[in-house]
């Protein structure tokens, strides 16, 4: 139940951050957009200290473990792999170019619109 009650704060306080950034519109832009990145932080450190923002930010973490540890193409594959696909895109382009335009042959024949 305390979990419920933290998000509900952190709910809580974001959206007054939100509606006290349009509240004074009168202010400088810089002051509004920092309080508000200063209460969302605010949010955040509520929202972390529930379980469900450490099992989130533990997530987070291993997500990143992860990306880590993927072994990226190099850039003569990567350039390799993109003139294969742009080659393939050319002919199959063009293979239904051709088709299109026996179809459009045929509909002409068939309707007597040929000429």
């Amino acid at each position: 139940m305390a979990d419920k009650i933290k998000l509900l704060i952190a709910l809580l306080l974001m959206a007054a951050g939100v509606v006290g950034f349009y509240y004074y519109a009168d202010q400088a832009l810089l002051y509004r957009v920092l309080a508000l990145l200063a209460v969302f932080g605010l949010a955040a450190f509520v929202a972390y200290n529930t379980e469900l923002g450490a099992n989130t930010w533990g997530y987070g973490r291993s997500a990143i473990i992860e990306v880590r540890k993927a072994v990226w193409p190099t850039r003569q594959e990567t350039t390799q792999t993109t003139l294969v696909v742009m080659a393939m895109v050319i002919v199959m382009g063009l293979i239904l170019w051709v088709f299109d335009t026996f179809l459009l042959w045929a509909v002409k024949l068939i309707t007597g619109q040929g000429g």
